[in-house]
C-alpha cells in the first residue's frame, strides 16, 4: 500500500488524531467530567529483568512520564490513567502469563510496552485468546507479517524489515557492496538477516557471511574470524547485556584496520560511547530510530520530550550522566500511549465492552504529524497490517558523538502488505 492510499483511508478521526494536541484543564476539575471515577488500567508488560533489563528500566521512565503528560492534561475521556506494570523476565512464557494476569487479576483495559520479539511471539497468542488488546513496542516484523492476531497492534515504533530496507541503499551506495552481517541467533535477528540481505541485493551488493551468536553471549571473539577477508562493510546488531563487551572486542580484533562498520543502536543503547576501547568506533555509522544527542535541527518537541522523560542532550538521565538511557527505542512507549488515548477518544471507549471498537479506531487511523504526541518524526500507520511506518536515522561517530548525516522518507521504508487483520473477526 502506497502513502497516498494509505492518507486516503483517513476517516473516524478528527480532532482526536494521533497527533492532536492535548487539552489542558485545571487540576481541580481535570476528571470531573468522567462518566466514571474508576482509571483506565494499563498492563504494562515489562522487562525488568532478563536480557532486555536495560530496555525495560527506560521503557518504564518513559511510559510512567507519558501517562503524568496525559493525566495531566484531563486524563483519556476524562479518566485517570493507572500503569500495572509486571515483569516479563523477558522471556516468552512468563509473558503469556503476564498477559493473562492483566485481564483475569488485574482487570486491565488492555495490555502494552513489550519489546522483545520471541516474548511478542509467545504473549500475542493469549492476547488473542483473552479478547485483550495488546499494543507491542517492538521492532520485529511479527505484526505486519501477518504470524499474529487483530488484538496484536504495532502503532508506535517501526519495524525491522522498513528500517533495513530504508538503510540499504545508504549502505551500498557509501560504504560497499561486499557485507558481513553479525546479529543475534533470535527472531530479532533473523529479521535483520533476511531483510538486510533482500535489502543489499536489491542493490547490486552481497552478503558474504551471517554469522548468529546466542543472545544470552557474554563472550564474542571466538566469531570474528569467520568474518571474510574481502568484506567490505561489517554490518552488526546485538542485542542484551553483553553489548558493551562485544563492541570492545569487535575493536581488539581489528586494530587499526577495519573494514567500514554499519551497525544498529541496539548494539550500544545504554552504553556510554565515552566508555573505554570504544574510541575505534569514531568514524563509524550507526541506524538510530531516535538520535540519542541532541541535533543541531533539534525540534522543539525532541526537547520537551526529553524534559519530561529526564534525558539530557547527550543522551543520558539528567540525574546521572553515566545512565545511557535507550532514546533510539523508548519513545515508541510514549507515542503508542497517545495512540492508545487518541484511539479511545475516537471510539467512545468505556471498558472491555469496547475493545473491538478500540481496535477499529485504531486500525482508521493514518497520518500521525510530528508533534509532542509523535516526537520522533511524522509516521503513517497502517491499519491493515497494523503496523506504522516512519522516517529512519543514520548518524556516523565523530569526536566521540553520534551525529546525524541521513534521514530517509517514509516511502523509503513502505512495503507490500502481506496481511489484511480488517478481515479477521474479533
Amino acid at each position: 500500500m502506497t502513502q497516498k492510499a494509505m492518507t486516503r483511508r483517513r476517516a473516524l478521526l478528527t480532532g482526536a488524531a494521533a497527533g492532536g494536541a492535548l487539552a489542558t484543564a485545571p487540576l481541580a476539575t481535570r476528571f470531573a467530567s468522567a462518566q466514571s471515577g474508576a482509571p483506565i488500567k494499563i498492563g504494562f508488560q515489562q522487562h525488568q529483568t532478563g536480557i532486555g533489563a536495560a530496555y525495560g528500566r527506560w521503557y518504564g521512565r518513559t511510559t510512567q512520564a507519558a501517562v503524568k503528560l496525559i493525566n495531566d492534561n484531563g486524563g483519556i475521556n476524562g479518566r485517570p490513567v493507572e500503569i500495572v506494570a509486571e515483569d516479563d523476565g523477558t522471556d516468552p512464557k512468563r509473558g503469556a502469563e503476564v498477559v493473562e494476569k492483566f485481564a483475569n487479576q488485574h482487570g486491565c483495559d488492555v495490555a502494552f510496552g513489550t519489546l522483545f520479539s520471541h516474548v511478542v511471539i509467545g504473549s500475542s497468542p493469549a492476547a488473542g485468546e483473552l479478547k485483550m488488546p495488546y499494543f507491542v513496542v517492538s521492532e520485529g516484523h511479527h505484526v505486519a507479517s501477518g504470524m499474529l492476531n487483530r488484538y496484536t497492534l504495532q502503532p508506535g515504533i517501526t519495524d525491522v524489515k522498513s528500517q533495513v530496507q530504508a538503510m540499504g541503499p545508504y549502505v551500498a551506495e557509501n560504504l560497499g557492496k561486499k557485507i558481513t552481517m553479525i546479529f543475534p541467533d533470535f527472531a530479532f535477528g533473523h529479521d535483520h538477516r533476511d531483510f538486510f540481505t533482500a535489502a543489499i541485493e536489491a542493490q547490486g551488493g552481497e552478503v558474504l557471511a551471517h554469522i548468529a551468536v546466542p543472545p544470552t553471549e557474554t563472550s564474542f571473539t571466538k566469531y570474528f574470524p569467520q568474518i571474510p577477508r574481502d568484506t567490505e562493510v561489517l554490518y552488526h546488531v546485538m542485542v542484551g547485556p553483553g553489548v558493551l563487551t562485544f563492541v570492545k572486542e569487535l575493536g581488539e580484533f581489528f586494530g587499526p584496520s577495519r573494514p567500514e562498520v554499519f551497525g544498529f543502536i541496539d548494539s550500544l543503547e545504554a552504553v556510554d560511547l565515552a566508555s573505554p576501547g570504544l574510541e575505534f568506533l569514531e568514524g563509524t555509522y550507526f541506524w538510530e530510530g531516535n538520535p540519542r544527542y541532541a541535533q543541531a535541527d533539534q525540534t522543539e518537541h525532541d526537547k520537551a520530550y526529553r524534559a519530561a522523560v529526564g534525558v539530557d542532550d547527550n543522551g543520558a538521565s539528567t540525574s546521572d550522566p553515566a545512565d545511557v538511557s535507550t532514546y533510539s527505542h523508548m519513545f515508541g512507549c510514549w507515542e503508542t500511549l497517545h495512540v492508545i488515548k487518541a484511539g479511545m477518544e475516537a471510539s467512545g471507549y468505556a471498558g472491555p465492552d469496547d475493545r473491538a471498537k478500540l481496535i477499529e479506531a485504531v486500525e482508521a487511523m493514518t497520518d500521525m504529524p510530528e508533534s509532542l504526541e509523535h516526537p520522533q518524526g511524522p509516521k503513517v500507520f497502517n491499519g491493515k497490517t497494523h503496523q506504522v511506518f516512519g522516517v529512519q536515522y543514520i548518524s556516523q561517530v565523530q569526536d566521540g558523538k553520534l551525529v546525524k548525516v541521513h534521514t530517509t522518507s517514509i516511502e523509503d521504508t513502505l512495503y507490500p502488505d502481506e496481511v489484511d487483520y480488517t478481515t479477521q473477526s474479533f
